[in-house]
């Protein structure tokens, strides 16, 4: 019997679907189908990972314990939280095959065998026969397809995409070390998360943050020329001015020579991936933490192509199969079909080469959008369209345009461009840049130009965006469009205790945190993008087997020694929370801070405390730089790893019931008091402000119901 294991249990449906069965008889084979649910298994903590003497180095937070070396690790994993019934079913399903098939997703970065393998190998599950089946989508033809033709497979050991994936694990385990090091080196406290993706877009942003900060808006001034449809000419010889007035008026009127009319074409974009896609959502609200998840559901019901790809093409097989299908995606988005008269494969968008193929429509098209938006939401809608009018594009026909170039007739050094479109081709249903090009218009060049002074500006650097981000990432090489969309859905999460980044609708600003991870980490290996492209080389090259994994693994030991010298200097200049001072509090030894605010702890004032009596701050200086008297005393707190701490809490009188004689340091004469008591309003002279020292006038009553003093100021400014 062959056993088939899928990765999650939607997977399992689709093959059951496809196959006829959870179990049964397919091309004369009898099989049974079970699913993960995801990774089942996860590596231990790293205290667990070492020989019991290093326990105590590897699990502390102290920097003085890094680097690690990665020879002390044993990877060993663990069988993750409520994960016991998923895997009994799993040994019972396969107990009795003869042949075990790996069928979960065929990742580009080989995640799918890695849980596949890690549940085998841990659990000892055992068969005759290992295989593999691999499989562009989870339509019934596709895996019907990969179940004929299954791979044989021996070790994990021996799998490239296991071997891929595991290596890539690891370096990640052994990055953890960089966000002790950031806590360390930033406030103390903060957790700033740091990896090959997260450093890089921190560093992408913030580097682009300081250009926008340090730009200057200093207008130059130049001597141009304009025609009556606006296209205007320029010599680059002409000198720039600082100043409008010592531009001389030495040009005038003159005609316009056209110089060449050419046609050219523009193919339609290619393919879009996860990254691109969710760039392009961002500024309609649909976060890519939604536009991952959307994607994988549409894709588990064939409504989508396999979301994770790094593929930018697709295979002429692939073509073929979508191809009969295009006049219903169109038809459904609502695209005229008479513009899709480009039905034979581009070499632009169609190559032999390739695996799952870039993301596209899927095999299954619904009958109405109201299908997906019932079933996932309106951002499935939106998704789907984007996705179906990337693809319909290819089957229109290229944008074309008559590219004019000209000059002043008088002036010929004044040269003139502009595009005036011919055939709209593919811009009829898809629009990826809502940027205008500044050389399109529907005349061409004018008969004659006019001189003018234009006020210039150097170019202000791009504001960052998702899309920004993605392409600044896609342009180096660093992650794949998958994994850029994942982690950058992690950095943004609102719901984060130490978010880096900060997103609205597109726009990217730094959190505080952000700020801190970014100061840290210049001129770090971790913030270098080039350090990532090394990653993924050597994931290739232990996949192949032309590099030494233990060998790739050891290079961060060094980065670290670097690294952790830079990050210390960069930190120095972050402020960095009070040194605590321990004492017996009921019994246990726990710690508080040394001072709060302006004051710092007398011995005598840190033994009553810790004795639970509660103190005055005399004469406490606030921020403001008034002075006042603070009560308080310890209250026991437990943070967020579970670790109880003291904290010093003020304690603030209650209401009174009676009214106070006084009111910011002025007392009421009798007369005043009797005013205030009968729910009249007085007029008072040199009130002294809590939050500034500084003497004011106001009028004054006293509210019964909430017990408490309302002034009123002529003056808003003043107290």
């Amino acid at each position: 019997m062959v056993g088939i294991l899928t990765e999650k249990e939607s997977a399992k449906r689709n093959f059951a679907n496809a196959l006829g069965g959870l179990s049964g008889t397919f091309n004369g084979e009898d099989f049974v189908i079970t699913s993960a649910r995801g990774h089942l298994y996860e590596l231990m903590a790293p205290e667990l990972q070492v020989p019991p003497e290093k326990a105590k180095q590897y699990s502390s937070w102290s920097i003085d314990y890094l680097p690690w070396d990665a020879n002390d690790i044993a990877w060993k994993r663990e069988l993750k939280a409520d994960c016991s019934d998923k895997l009994s079913e799993i040994k019972k399903t396969l107990a009795p095959c003869d042949e075990i098939v790996i069928a979960t997703d065929d990742d580009p970065s080989g995640e799918g065998s890695l849980l596949a393998w890690e549940i085998l190998d841990e659990a000892q599950i055992h068969a005759k026969k290992l295989s593999r089946m691999f499989f562009v989508d989870e339509s019934a033809p596709e895996i019907q397809k990969a179940f004929v033709n299954r791979k044989p497979l021996t070790l994990s050991s021996a799998d490239p995409d296991y071997r891929k994936a595991m290596f890539r694990t690891k370096f990640d385990y052994l990055s953890m070390q960089y966000t002790r090091m950031a806590r360390a080196c930033g406030d103390g406290r903060s957790v700033l998360r740091q990896g090959r993706l997260k450093s890089a877009m921190v560093v992408l942003v913030g580097d682009q943050l300081q250009l926008i900060k340090n730009y200057k808006a200093i207008p130059f001034y130049q001597n141009r020329f304009k025609d009556e449809n606006g296209v205007v000419y320029i010599s680059v010889e002409e000198p720039k001015y600082d100043d409008k007035s010592k531009v001389p008026h030495n040009f005038h009127s003159s005609g316009v020579v056209q110089d060449s009319k050419v046609r050219k074409k523009t193919a339609p974009p290619r393919l879009i991936d996860m990254a691109g896609l969710a760039s392009l959502l961002a500024p309609k609200g649909i976060a890519a933490s939604q536009v991952s998840v959307i994607l994988q559901k549409l894709y588990e019901n064939s409504y989508v192509s396999y979301p994770r790809t790094e593929d930018k093409t697709i295979t002429p097989e692939q073509f073929n199969q979508l191809l009969p299908l295009a006049d219903d995606i169109a038809r459904l988005v609502g695209v005229d079909v008479n513009l899709l008269t480009h039905k034979v494969p581009r070499p632009t968008h169609v190559k032999k080469s390739g695996a799952h193929g870039a993301n596209r429509p899927g095999s299954r098209v619904p009958k109405t959008l109201d299908e997906l938006r019932n079933a996932y939401g309106e951002g499935a809608v939106v998704i789907y369209e984007t996705l179906a009018r990337s693809y319909l594009a290819m089957l229109c026909e290229d944008y074309e345009y008559d590219a004019y170039t000209g000059h002043v007739e008088d002036y010929p050094k004044f040269i003139g461009h502009c595009n005036v479109p011919a055939k709209p081709g593919w811009k009829m249903i898809y629009q990826i840049d809502d940027t205008p090009d500044d050389e399109e218009n529907d005349q061409g060049l004018g008969t004659r130009a006019e001189p003018f002074i234009h006020q210039g500006y150097p170019k202000k650097p791009t504001e960052p965006t998702t899309k920004w981000l993605m392409k600044q990432l896609e342009n180096r090489d660093v992650g794949t469009g998958a994994t850029r969309t994942t982690t950058y859905a992690e950095v943004v999460n609102k719901n984060a205790k130490y978010p880096l980044l900060e997103e609205h609708k597109g726009k990217i600003t730094m959190t505080e945190y952000g700020e801190k991870s970014y100061r840290i980490t210049q001129g770090t290996h971790i913030a270098d993008l080039s350090l990532t492209e090394q990653v993924y080389a050597d994931m290739r090259g232990v996949a192949a087997g032309t590099v030494n994994e233990q060998d790739a693994l050891s290079k961060m030991a060094d980065w670290i020694r670097d690294d952790l010298v830079i990050m210390q200097a960069n930190g120095a200049s972050i402020p960095k929370p009070a040194p605590r001072v321990k004492g017996t509090w009921n019994g246990e030894t726990l710690s508080v801070k040394e001072s709060w605010g302006s004051h710092k702890f007398t011995e005598s004032e840190l033994k009553d405390l810790f004795d639970g009596k509660t103190i005055v701050l005399k004469n406490f200086k606030t921020k403001k730089g008034y002075t006042t008297d603070i009560k308080g005393h310890l209250e026991e707190k437990v943070s967020e790893r579970g670790t109880k701490y003291l904290q010093f809490e003020p304690i603030y009188d209650e209401k009174p019931d009676k009214m106070p004689n006084s009111w910011s340091q002025y007392t009421f004469t009798p007369g005043e008091r009797a005013f205030l008591e009968a729910g009249d309003e007085i007029e008072i002279k040199g009130a002294i402000s809590r939050k500034t020292g500084k003497t004011f006038d106001c009028k004054l009553r006293w509210d019964k119901d909430q017990k408490k003093f309302i002034p009123t100021f002529q003056n808003k400014k003043e107290g």
